[in-house]
């Protein structure tokens, strides 16, 4: 479905962005293939490496609802990845991370419905579910928006939806790069800010997989979660050191001691297909009538129990020690 198609991406120099990339061009032929961002040097940095013909580099802002309206002409399909995502620096600086995360998830609908995009699918976070932290709340508040997107596009317009999942391995921030530097400065022990902390754990591949697979799905208001397993914070110690030895320094401001990708508040709401969890819209759009317990791919699923919740610390799929060992190896 990519063929010959131009595709854009906000966010495009992360750690998600260069996957995608590099995914796309290794199993499609598209036209364009927009990389949109604000940093030069990392553009610069990634041309290095993806300089095909059908690449294009956009400096630019979600922040600029100008500069997103210029970029996004002709454009076919759009993911959503750019973010402020660090938890204590949100926490910090909440003014900054609304203008983003927000204002910015706004800016990129305004264009989308603006220029025809065909579909656009947001990158949200399980952080986003019940949050307790300012990054949750604003992902939250970016979702309904890309939800209620659908309303607003009407029945000619593009199709938004959202793809919501955990703690990607090895991603820029993330607690294993973070970790494997200090292994690598000498640190005798690895700090732990709760002996009791779990997280969902999902591979760059498998996101980036199930961000694909969900285009060829969707069909409007979805927020996907996909199955994966959880983590425990001190197995994960104990697979890249070799020995369960760590330093408690307590939570951090904002961070949760377990994640949850489908609240039980939402249970009545939500879909269980083979591999994910769909969260169906609360609101009804006009000339949108969709039945969520099949998709286009014509996979059938059915609701959940009004008691459930998908949460990572009774998730019954937790990774052992030895596979977390080998993801490890994976992601040097």
């Amino acid at each position: 479905m990519f063929d010959n198609k131009s595709i854009f991406i906000t966010g495009g120099t992360g750690s998600f962005g260069k996957r995608f990339i590099r995914h796309i061009l290794d199993n499609y032929k598209p036209k364009r293939l927009i990389v949109f961002s604000r940093d030069e040097l990392k553009q610069f940095e990634m041309q290095q490496t993806f300089n095909q013909k059908c690449m294009r580099y956009f400096i630019g802002d979600v922040r600029d609802k100008d500069r997103l309206l210029t970029a996004t002409k002709n454009v076919d399909y759009v993911v959503h990845a750019a973010a402020l995502k660090q938890v204590p620096a949100a926490e910090y600086n909440p003014n900054e991370c609304i203008k983003t995360n927000i204002n910015g998830a706004q800016n990129v609908i305004d264009a989308c419905i603006a220029n025809g995009v065909r579909k656009v699918i947001a990158l949200s976070t399980d952080k986003a579910a019940n949050p307790v932290n300012l990054y949750g709340a604003t992902k939250l508040a970016s979702d309904k928006l890309f939800v209620a997107a659908n309303n607003i596009a009407g029945a000619d317009g593009p199709i938004f939806s959202v793809v919501r999942y955990g703690n990607v391995v090895g991603s820029r921030g993330s607690v294993v790069p973070f970790y494997r530097d200090l292994i690598q400065k000498g640190v005798s022990k690895l700090p732990v800010t709760h002996e009791g902390m779990t997280r969902f754990w999902i591979t760059l591949d498998e996101g980036v997989d199930f961000v694909l697979k969900n285009f060829a799905r969707m069909q409007g208001g979805e927020i996907y979660v996909p199955k994966i397993p959880s983590i425990r914070i001190l197995d994960l110690v104990e697979a890249m050191t070799g020995k369960r030895e760590y330093e408690l320094i307590g939570i951090r401001p904002g961070e949760k001691l377990h994640e949850v990708m489908v609240p039980a508040e939402v249970a009545h709401q939500s879909v269980e297909f083979n591999d994910h969890f769909v969260i169906t819209p609360a609101i009804k759009f006009s000339g949108l009538d969709v039945n969520y317990e099949q998709n286009v791919l014509l996979e059938k699923g059915k609701f959940v129990s009004e008691q459930f919740e998908y949460h990572s610390g009774t998730n019954p799929h937790f990774l052992s020690i030895e596979e977390l060992v080998e993801l490890d190896k994976q992601t040097l």
